[in-house]
């Protein structure tokens, strides 16, 4: 009897709140945008595409175009071509030589406007008879991921990489405005030392305190120098390198 009582009792307040939601529209339209947008937050940022360029944006795709334009912190680092013989850090397939600070957030806007957002400092349907020569490359990072965007000098372009893909661009009209960033953000450079070394959470790669540096000044060579071995057969001559990759600007 006393479960009747209770099984009757659950069926009539769900029929009452059955009830009010019919009479009421606006509980009912309530509840069924909170059952459907649940992850309406999650379709937006899938969906949002930052006001870049259309070639630009369609090109790198809305992920890491959302992370340039959203990003928390920007990272600055000195890069330069890989050597074969290269074991120290990298980035990119790039060889990472210095660290240059973080953007405030002036520069941020800066790099935004007139690299991603002025159609007059790119050239989308035409690419220049250059080699991109890495100069710095500028880490846009959110939450835990990030979008690179590699400047080049004097062959002016700038290339964007996001899940294992590389976009690069004819960046000619804006030769001026590559410099200005180039060269001051240069002259701040330190040498980059592992963040995982000195136990740092950000990958400023920089020595903070004084236990990291004498801990810097104890490393003599690059964490990964290990000795490759030498083949007993005599080394061929060096063919010259034919440049059909990525950065060969006229691809």
């Amino acid at each position: 009897m006393k479960a009747f009582c209770l099984l009757m009792m659950g069926l009539f307040l769900g029929t009452s709140s059955a009830k009010a939601v019919d009479e009421f529209p606006e509980i009912k339209e309530g509840v069924q945008s909170f059952q459907q947008d649940k992850d309406a937050w999650r379709r937006s940022e899938q969906n949002a595409k930052p006001e870049f360029l259309p070639g630009i944006a369609d090109s790198i795709g809305a992920a890491a175009a959302i992370n340039i334009e959203q990003a928390e912190q920007v990272f600055c680092y000195e890069v330069d071509s890989r050597a074969v013989d290269y074991d120290g850090y990298t980035i990119d397939g790039m060889a990472l030589t210095g660290f240059c600070g973080v953007l405030n957030q002036e520069i941020k806007d800066l790099v935004l406007r007139e690299l991603f957002m002025t159609p007059q400092n790119v050239i989308l349907d035409k690419n220049e008879n250059c080699i991109i020569q890495p100069k710095i490359m500028l880490r846009f990072v959110r939450g835990v991921d990030n979008t690179d965007v590699l400047l080049s000098s004097p062959c002016y372009s700038y290339s964007v990489f996001y899940g294992g893909k590389v976009r690069p661009f004819n960046a000619k009209p804006a030769a001026e405005i590559i410099d200005a960033l180039i060269n001051p953000l240069l002259k701040k450079k330190v040498k980059f030392v592992s963040p995982a070394l000195l136990n740092q959470l950000l990958p400023v790669g920089v020595a903070q305190t004084e236990e990291q540096k004498a801990l810097i000044n104890q490393k003599n060579q690059p964490i990964r120098g290990w000795e490759t071995e030498k083949s007993a057969e005599p080394e061929e001559k060096a063919k010259p390198k034919v440049n059909t990759g990525w950065n060969k600007l006229n691809k």
